[in-house]
């Protein structure tokens, strides 16, 4: 699930604040998320099978699916865990799982894949040890308390049982998002975010998974780098993608008025120009899979 960025830094970070904020952004951004799906999925469909062969995702697993978003990757895992098996998505925003519900009746997986509106950090709230797999893609970045998000797959897992999650790695190797962010915050004269405010590439430093995963009481845990790059028509059409389905782009461009903010959409798709080629646009993006043991 993608993007919700560090739009504003007051005195201190209002990890309250911050959840309403996002659960208003998805809210909203659901039907564009939705409609881009496709796209999405092919996009990070190769750190997807990583995540899991990482996690051992196969026949008869019971899968949590963590800020599971509209739910192209639970979908993706029910087809692997079989009629045997259960995938349950999860998310803050009840709009994004009526399209997960919706597609999983549609392509004859209701009966592998439920729903249930979620705040990724009260997951201790699921029965205990029910799940063999606990799944997030782009999703840990975002949650103020990372370790609270953890304990609580933790909890949910059986013994034996393994996390997975995808996350960006650094913002020189993300480009394509990185850069839009940067012209923003220097437009919108944002201050630099808090220490320990949650963001895009607050897991991509080195090492900084591998200690979040530990430090959480993983055990075995492994990362593996996988390039993704974003490739589209042109960088117009990465524009429009963002545009629609970043919501906290919009947020972070709220003090500014109508024509700053198409000043900045143009600068920000002339910055991206750069990534254009004779196979149209190739955007920077590299994942991290991350996976650890009960």
């Amino acid at each position: 699930m993608n993007t919700v960025l560090q739009a504003f830094a007051p005195a201190t970070f209002d990890a309250e604040k911050f959840k309403t904020t996002t659960r208003a952004q998805w809210q909203s951004a659901a039907e564009a998320w939705h409609r881009w799906g496709p796209f999405i999925g092919s996009w990070l469909g190769d750190a997807t099978e990583v995540m899991f062969e990482m996690a051992r995702v196969g026949p008869g697993c019971r899968v949590l699916d963590v800020a599971a978003g509209a739910g192209e990757q639970s979908i993706a895992a029910a087809r692997r865990v079989g009629p045997a098996g259960h995938v349950l998505a999860t998310d803050i925003a009840p709009a994004l799982l009526a399209h997960a519900e919706r597609d999983a009746r549609a392509a004859g997986l209701g009966g592998i894949v439920a729903t249930q509106e979620i705040d990724g950090e009260a997951l201790t709230t699921l029965p205990a040890a029910s799940f063999d797999v606990a799944i997030s893609r782009v999703g840990l970045i975002y949650f103020p308390d990372q370790q609270r998000a953890l304990a609580g797959m933790k909890h949910a897992l059986k013994a034996g049982g393994r996390v997975a999650a995808i996350v960006y790695s650094t913002p020189e190797r993300n480009g394509f998002f990185s850069i839009p962010v940067k012209i923003i915050r220097e437009r919108a004269h944002l201050p630099a975010p808090l220490a320990g405010q949650p963001g895009p590439f607050s897991l991509g430093g080195e090492g900084v998974l591998e200690a979040a995963f530990a430090r959480a009481g993983f055990k075995d845990v492994a990362v593996r780098r996988v390039p993704s790059p974003v490739k589209l028509p042109s960088a117009a059409e990465c524009v429009r993608f963002e545009r629609e389905s970043f919501g906290a782009l919009h947020q972070m461009m709220s003090t500014l008025d109508e024509h700053q903010r198409a000043q900045v959409w143009h600068d920000i798709e002339t910055a991206l120009a750069t990534f254009e080629t004779n196979e149209g646009f190739v955007g920077p993006c590299e994942m991290l899979v991350g996976v650890g043991t009960m």
